[in-house]
C-alpha cells in the first residue's frame, strides 16, 4: 500500500510539473506593482530605496528588503493562476509558512475583494527558486480583477505570474485610492498572521478602498531619525503610525517630537495620525513586563496629549486587538488573524473621519 501511495504521489507531481511547463508566464514588473510607500525602489519587491537618506542600520535594511505589503495587481481570464518566484532569502518565524514564505491571492467579486487562493514555499533556496506553484484552479473563463500579496518576511528577487495557454493576462488598475503611509512595528509588518493579506494595512485597504501602504518593520519602529528622514521624502497624502509598540518610555520621550517636526517640515498640512499600542496579553501575569508596557503607554499618552495641542494636523487615536475574553493573542505579544482584524476595525472609523477633513475619501 505504501508503495502504491508513493507511486501515485510521484505521478501527481510529475503531472503538475508537466502542466506547469505548458503555462504562459509574465514578469510581474510588466503588471501593476503597488502597496509601497516608495514605489521606485531598485528591487521592485523591496520597500525602500536606501540611497535617499543615511544612517541605516543592518536591521533596518534587512527588514525593508522583505516584501510585506507589496501587491501585484492584474486581470486574467485564466482558469488557474500560478506564481514562479526567485528568492533572495526564505525565512521562518512566528508566522505560518503561508505568511512568511507564501503568496496570497484575492479576486474581486460583486465589488468586494474575496480571498481566492494561497501557496507557500519551503526554506530551501536551491530547490524552491524558480518553482511554479498554483494559487487557484478550476475557475470559469470570465475576466477577473486580482491582487496578489507577496510574502511577509521573505525577500523576493524576481516573480512571474502564470496562466493557462491562450489566456489573457494584463496589467490591473490601481486597486485602491489615494496613498497613505502606515509605518509601524511587527504589528504592521504582520508577524503572527496566517496569510500575507491578513495584516492591518491589508484589512484596512480592502475594507475602505483606500491604499494603506505598509512600512511595517518588526521590532524596529521607534521613530528613529533615519526613518523620519526617509518618510520626509515619501510621496503620500497622509501618515498613520503604530509608533509606540516598540521601544520603551525613554525612546518615546526622546524621539516623538523631533519625529513630528521633521515630517511636518517636509509635509506641511498633511495629517499625522498616531495609534496607541495595544494591550499585550503577556502583561496579564508578568509584573515586570506589565511595568515596562505601562510606563511606555503612560509616556506616549502624556506626550500625545501635548502633541495634539502643540502641532496642527497631529492626531491620536486608540486601538484594540482584544476581545472581551482577552483570547486573541498568539504569543502574548502579537495578535492572531482575528486580533489583527479587530485592530483594523477599531481604528477604521476614526482614521476615515480624520482623512475626510483632508479630502481623502
Amino acid at each position: 500500500m505504501r508503495r502504491i501511495t508513493l507511486a501515485l504521489i510521484g505521478l501527481f507531481l510529475a503531472a503538475v510539473a508537466a502542466f506547469s511547463q505548458e503555462l504562459e508566464f509574465t514578469d510581474a514588473t510588466k503588471l501593476t506593482i503597488t502597496g509601497k510607500v516608495f514605489p521606485n525602489t531598485p528591487n521592485p519587491y523591496e520597500r525602500m530605496d536606501f540611497s535617499i537618506t543615511y544612517g541605516w542600520e543592518h536591521k533596518d535594511s534587512t527588514l525593508l528588503e522583505m516584501s510585506s505589503g507589496v501587491i501585484v495587481a492584474f486581470k486574467t481570464n485564466s482558469p488557474s493562476i500560478w506564481v514562479k518566484p526567485e528568492f533572495k532569502s526564505l525565512t521562518g518565524s512566528r508566522n505560518s509558512s503561508w505568511a512568511c514564505r507564501g503568496f496570497d491571492l484575492y479576486i474581486k467579486k460583486d465589488g468586494k475583494w474575496l480571498w481566492a487562493g494561497v501557496c507557500n514555499y519551503r526554506m530551501e533556496l536551491e530547490t524552491e527558486n524558480g518553482k511554479a506553484r498554483s494559487l487557484v484552479n478550476n475557475m470559469d473563463s470570465s475576466m477577473k480583477e486580482c491582487i496578489l500579496y507577496l510574502p511577509i518576511e521573505s525577500k523576493v528577487s524576481a516573480l512571474e505570474i502564470g496562466v493557462e495557454p491562450g489566456s489573457i493576462l494584463e496589467k490591473g488598475a490601481e486597486p485602491f485610492r489615494h496613498r497613505i503611509c502606515l509605518h509601524g512595528s511587527s504589528f504592521m509588518h504582520g508577524v503572527a498572521t496566517g496569510r500575507a493579506g491578513q495584516t492591518v494595512p491589508g484589512y484596512l485597504s480592502r475594507a475602505t478602498g483606500l491604499q494603506f501602504c505598509s512600512l511595517g518593520v518588526s521590532g524596529d519602529c521607534r521613530m528613529q531619525p533615519q526613518f523620519a528622514r526617509a518618510l520626509a521624502q515619501a510621496d503620500v497624502e497622509a501618515f498613520v503610525f503604530d509608533a509606540f509598540s516598540n521601544g520603551n518610555a525613554e525612546t518615546v520621550q526622546k524621539n516623538l517630537f523631533p519625529f513630528i517636526e521633521t515630517l511636518q517640515a517636509a509635509h506641511p498640512g498633511k495629517p499625522l495620525i498616531f495609534m496607541s499600542t495595544i494591550w499585550r496579553e503577556r502583561r496579564n501575569f508578568d509584573l515586570e513586563h506589565d511595568k515596562v508596557e505601562g510606563d511606555k503607554i503612560a509616556m506616549a499618552d502624556s506626550l500625545m496629549k501635548i502633541a495634539v495641542k502643540k502641532y496642527k494636523h497631529v492626531y491620536y487615536i486608540k486601538s484594540s486587538a482584544t476581545n472581551p475574553s482577552h483570547d486573541t493573542t498568539v504569543d502574548g505579544v502579537h495578535p492572531g488573524d482575528y486580533g489583527y482584524s479587530l485592530w483594523a476595525e477599531s481604528v477604521r472609523k476614526p482614521i476615515l473621519r480624520i482623512l475626510r477633513k483632508y479630502g481623502i475619501k
